[in-house]
């Protein structure tokens, strides 16, 4: 395509290389810079068919390779720059294309795969925001005017105002959002830099979802997807609900933007060009794009040109395609009911923040929580999608900012396990050691809320702040390990009150899937179940983002004839996490409960105080 030429290897890092394992906490922005590689197999056979699943999160790009039976053949990680200050949180989409590059690469060689053995790949992203020029090369969004920093990361809550701004306006399209937009949604970041950054907004040629811009970067087609426009962007998925076969799905022209809702926000001129800028055409997650790769991507990925590629999906989506039909075959009955199962089930994927993604045949209006959205993840599914801004983000932080951290990290390094493993044996020894009659009874006089980067979920109050209670002198190693308890339990309280928020109105969840760095941390999961009372299922494949992603290429492929073909062939259970049986844990974990609730209550209260202070 003639729009893309190669800006993309100025200004970038070099590659990084270790030759070791590094340990892992939760939120890959903690990481060493390196390339870090794992493998399931390495055997080949010919002709088989193997899918690439490639997902860019907040601190890393990752690849993963998969078999038919979606099977983990290698997978490969390369860290990727981030800008912080302040509300601001930037990226450079050419550092994160070398990286995913880098990634890819390792990742086959690892797996031994080559190029020419890849079925279809598929990408997925963080909801991050992506200015390009007219030629392809960034533009910058930073006060800096670093060309290189032209992605707001999907964190960044610069655009507060502009949000508060645009939910005044009551737009019909808000109720497909909860009933207001976030700042971590597009518009108003968009908005934001056409008050702050006129002349990087007259430069911009398109404004692209990470991941959509990812696809475009490998294809050359801007098709958009339903995932991205509709959940982040306003776009309403339903307009298409009499387009849903394969062939006219692959390249529809948009008929779900709201023009007055873009003028009346003063963002008009997105309207222009038949949309142009923000997307003319869109297509279901897995759809194939365009010709596939073209040579000068597949020969930056050591891929073969033409090989096929999915339309893309948000990486909290592509974790739920990754998981959703991995529950256990419960009999023959609930075989039969099997589309209706999906729909008793919510997914948590759970990394640096975490997203709850649940499915409906019928919309579901629920104030404070996104959607409903339809096709966004699931064709034919309207998605509900709640969410927690910070929670593997917030367990670093509050391990990170303690005084006992430094001595806990050496100890760590010292016995070659993660921060968090070490943290929650001493947990365990405390229980003897207090006489606490069970382990979450350790925290009784600690209550955390953890609303440290604002409440995305069901509260949408971006203002709200986290609380610690019960805090001493103490700065011990076993105060830190209580203070972690009390954080992960404060976490689960929020998933806890997303879950009932979304059942008192209309939801019937009874089960929880999850995947995502924190779902390997056993002490998180666990104090989940105890406290919403229900089971966890973890995949078979603990990487659930990337076989997501794998799948749209497999669907690209025509591999598979749907994107729930594939879910169900690829997707599989591995263990079961039950609450606990022991009533007087129900009994705590509610009274817990209810003082996490009063806490907010107290924070709005003691607002309304001061804001009269300063009138």
């Amino acid at each position: 395509m003639s729009g893309l030429r190669r800006p993309w290897s100025d200004n970038t890092p070099k590659e990084k290389q270790h030759t070791s394992p590094v340990s892992r906490s939760s939120s890959s922005s903690s990481y060493p810079f390196s390339v870090e590689m794992s493998t399931a197999a390495t055997a080949t056979s010919p002709r088989r068919s193997i899918f690439l699943g490639v997902d860019v999160g907040t601190g890393s790009a990752r690849a993963g390779l998969f078999d038919e039976s979606g099977k983990l053949l290698g997978s490969a990680s390369s860290p990727i720059q981030i800008w912080k200050q302040g509300d601001c949180v930037e990226q450079s989409s050419t550092d994160i294309w070398h990286a995913l590059c880098a990634a890819v690469k390792s990742a086959c060689s690892l797996a031994n795969v080559s190029g020419d053995e890849v079925t279809g790949m598929g990408f997925a992203a963080t909801c991050s925001l992506v200015a390009v020029d007219a030629d392809g090369s960034p533009v910058t969004v930073s006060w800096s005017g670093d060309s290189r920093r032209n992605v707001i990361v999907w964190m960044d809550h610069r655009a507060v105002k502009q949000a508060e701004k645009i939910n005044s306006s009551n737009s019909p399209v808000l109720q497909y959002c909860g009933g207001a937009l976030s700042p971590e949604m597009e518009p108003p970041k968009l908005l934001w830099v056409k008050e702050n950054l006129p002349e990087s907004w007259s430069m911009v040629f398109r404004w692209m979802d990470l991941s959509d811009w990812l696809s475009y970067r490998a294809t050359g087609d801007d098709t958009r997807s339903l995932c991205t426009t509709v959940c982040k962007w306003t776009y309403l998925g339903h307009a298409h609900m009499q387009q849903m076969n394969g062939k006219d799905s692959r390249n529809m022209e948009t008929c779900g933007w709201d023009d007055d809702f873009w003028e009346e926000i003063g963002l008009g001129d997105l309207v222009d060009g038949h949309h142009a800028k923000i997307g003319r055409s869109v297509a279901f997650p897995g759809h194939p794009l365009g010709s596939g790769l073209t040579p000068t991507a597949a020969q930056e990925l050591g891929l073969v040109a033409g090989t096929p590629v999915g339309t893309s999906l948000i990486d909290a989506h592509a974790g739920g395609v990754g998981i959703m039909e991995s529950v256990p075959e419960l009999g023959s009955e609930a075989k039969e009911n099997d589309n209706e199962a999906i729909c008793h089930c919510m997914a948590l994927i759970c990394g640096t923040s975490t997203c709850h993604m649940a499915v409906s045949r019928n919309k579901l209006f629920i104030p404070g929580v996104w959607g409903p959205f339809w096709s966004a993840m699931i064709p034919e599914y309207w998605l509900t999608e709640g969410g927690q801004s910070a929670t593997g983000a917030l367990l670093d932080h509050i391990i990170e900012n303690h005084a006992a951290s430094p001595i806990l990290a050496n100890r760590a390094a010292s016995l070659k396990i993660s921060m968090f493993e070490l943290l929650s044996n001493t947990i365990k020894t405390m229980i003897d050691e207090l006489k606490s009659p069970f382990l979450a009874a350790l925290t009784e006089q600690i209550h955390v809320l953890p609303d440290f980067h604002g409440n995305r979920s069901p509260i949408a109050d971006p203002k709200s702040k986290g609380i610690v209670f019960g805090l001493t002198l103490e700065t011990s190693e076993k105060q830190l390990a209580l203070l972690y308890l009390a954080t992960i339990q404060g976490i689960a309280y929020g998933t806890r009150h997303i879950v009932e928020h979304c059942n008192a109105h209309g939801h019937k969840i009874n089960t929880l899937l999850a995947c995502g760095g924190l779902s390997k941390n056993s002490l998180y999961i666990q104090e989940h179940a105890d406290i919403l009372g229900c089971p966890i299922v973890l995949p078979r494949e603990s990487e659930s983002v990337l076989l997501g992603a794998a799948i749209l290429g497999a669907v690209a492929s025509k591999k598979y004839s749907s994107l729930t073909e594939a879910m169900k062939a690829l997707n599989a259970a591995g263990q079961v996490i039950h609450p606990s049986k022991n009533p007087k844990v129900k009994k705590y974990h509610d009274a817990k409960y209810r003082i996490f609730r009063e806490l907010y209550e107290q924070q709005l209260s003691q607002r309304s105080i001061m804001a009269q202070a300063l009138e």
